[in-house]
């Protein structure tokens, strides 16, 4: 079973100057999966940019699947680590070794994303003053209410659905590229680290928000930074917080 020895100074910004570091390192793989991830999500906003719930459904799967779909970074950052260079190739193997693992934990990864669409539309279908159904109706019914509330509400319900995903994956999905071991143990890891440091990973957590918020803005077009600084940034992370046994 995998060790958490934390490391005894771990740093969020330190995750984020590493990761940076790995991303001008070997730019194309990183720049390469922030194109598709953002051209993804401007075909979202595309096809349901009138329609509130389809828009909050895809977007909320596209961010809670995102992690999953960047796992190739995580090799790049290791190789890079090891004092290598990996190949386009190399990076696209991660995916077409189809390991059920991530094809698993990708799954279980968009349920989770369902069940926060699901239970946040009945909170707002049932507590909204007047239908929602396009996205200013949700800013100006729900987010500009002048009797606070239902917002405060709504945003308290998706912090508590996000936290338990959050703690399964921030050390997970880095392990299960690195080691061999099963799901739950990496999961156990995961939630593991997050007792160990459970204020540093809530700053992380919010950290990884308001990046993602942020690169959201400028028509997603941040994405295609922000999305591989941020994976190559987790690795580091979990180097820290779960070292092998072995190294430690």
């Amino acid at each position: 079973m995998p060790d958490v020895s934390p490391n005894p100074h771990p740093s969020p910004l330190r995750w984020l100057a590493l990761g940076w570091r790995d991303l001008l390192a070997h730019p194309a793989p990183g720049l390469l999966h922030g194109v598709l991830i953002a051209l993804f999500g401007q075909l979202l906003l595309l096809v349901a940019h009138d329609r509130f719930w389809l828009l909050a459904g895809a977007f909320s799967g596209f961010l809670i699947v995102a992690p999953i779909l960047a796992t190739g970074l995580y090799a790049v950052s290791r190789a890079l680590a090891a004092g290598r260079r990996l190949a386009l190739r190399e990076v696209l193997a991660v995916w077409r070794s189809r390991d059920p693992r991530l094809v698993r934990f990708g799954l279980l990864l968009a349920l989770a994303g369902t069940g926060w669409v699901l239970s946040s539309a009945g909170l707002i279908t049932l507590a909204a003053p007047m239908p929602i159904e396009k996205p200013l109706d949700f800013l100006r019914v729900v987010v500009l209410a002048p009797e606070p509330g239902l917002f405060e509400v709504w945003m308290l319900q998706g912090a508590l659905l996000a936290a338990p995903v959050f703690a399964s994956t921030v050390v997970a999905l880095p392990m299960l590229v690195d080691r061999p071991v099963p799901v739950h143990v990496a999961v156990g890891a995961s939630w593991r680290a997050v007792a160990n440091h459970p204020v540093l990973l809530v700053a992380w957590a919010l950290l990884i928000a308001l990046l993602v918020a942020l690169a959201m803005l400028p028509a997603l077009l941040g994405l295609v930074v922000v999305i591989p600084w941020l994976a190559h940034a987790s690795w580091h992370a979990y180097r820290e917080l779960a070292p092998d046994r072995r190294e430690a």
